[in-house]
């Protein structure tokens, strides 16, 4: 048995080489073509470690001290401020609550205009992809901080760096699934009659909708870490009292701050996997 196995897999080996024969023979060429790539990369790679001040010896001494770290973060203590923290707890999630609703309602028309089986114009089109291509650019630490020059510290800073980040995600992905819709829908709205807008509200709204949905939630659950980050260069939350002790070096307060944000991201995380999975399932029914 092992050796007629054995013969069929040479055959089929066989006729894989005349059929691929770039893949099992390559030709020189393409052998030093695939050895230069390697090197090149490689040399890059080291390249840029000597460049940025790669060292083994400040890295040993660095986890040295890092086990100091962790050794002085046991155990944790709330240090009796567990009410500032909860409430620093309470501004994070409102903050990425907030914005992501706010990213979504604004993105949500845009992104009826970015979609190429809605508005036909090419110049619109394009010029409405670079938009959002130009705001997803900038980083959410990048908006707080022109944010808190603008509305000076606090969440609502930060409520609008998460908006402004996510508008950009959110437009490209919506237009994308805008795109990715099924044409029968619209096309019986429009045989009845009905007007563009018909087409767009029975025809493709309640085909994105729960992939929208869905999308929305996994970013909700991704911006409770960013709010935490940016909450660090003053946009609130949670994060200015993780900075704080930081710069304190109140390890066990901090080892504490971190218990809290873990447990929150991981219950949000698992809510928001239940949903996801229940508006992706009735998509899928509905599309059926």
């Amino acid at each position: 048995m092992m050796s007629r196995t054995a013969r069929l897999t040479d055959v089929d080996r066989g006729r894989l080489a005349e059929s691929y024969p770039d893949v099992f023979r390559p030709s020189p060429w393409q052998r030093v073509k695939a050895l230069t790539v390697i090197v090149a990369l490689v040399g890059m790679f080291l390249f840029g470690m000597v460049w940025l001040g790669f060292s083994f010896e400040k890295l040993a001494t660095g986890i040295g001290r890092l086990g100091v770290v962790v050794g002085l973060m046991f155990p944790p203590s709330s240090g009796g401020l567990l009410h500032l923290y909860l409430k620093g707890l309470a501004e994070t999630l409102a903050i990425a609550f907030l914005g992501t609703m706010l990213a979504s309602l604004l993105a949500f028309p845009v992104a009826f205009v970015a979609a190429k089986n809605v508005v036909g114009q090419r110049i619109l089109h394009f010029l409405s992809r670079r938009f959002l291509d130009t705001i997803r650019g900038v980083d959410t630490l990048i908006w707080a901080l022109i944010f808190i020059n603008v509305v000076g510290l606090g969440p609502f800073a930060g409520i609008l760096a998460v908006a402004m980040s996510d508008f950009g995600t959110f437009g490209k992905l919506f237009s994308e699934a805008i795109e990715a819709a099924d044409t029968g829908p619209v096309d019986g709205v429009t045989s009845t009659g009905g007007s563009v807008l018909h087409e767009i509200r029975f025809g493709i709204v309640p085909q994105v909708l729960p992939i929208m949905l869905s999308q929305v939630l996994y970013y909700f659950e991704s911006n409770t870490r960013s709010a935490t980050v940016i909450g660090i260069v003053g946009a609130g939350g949670i994060g200015l009292y993780l900075s704080n002790e930081i710069h304190q070096q109140n390890w066990d307060r901090v080892a504490f701050l971190i218990v809290i944000i873990l447990i929150t991201v991981a219950a949000i995380d698992y809510v928001s996997s239940r949903l996801r999975f229940a508006l992706i399932g009735r998509a899928v029914i509905a599309h059926d």
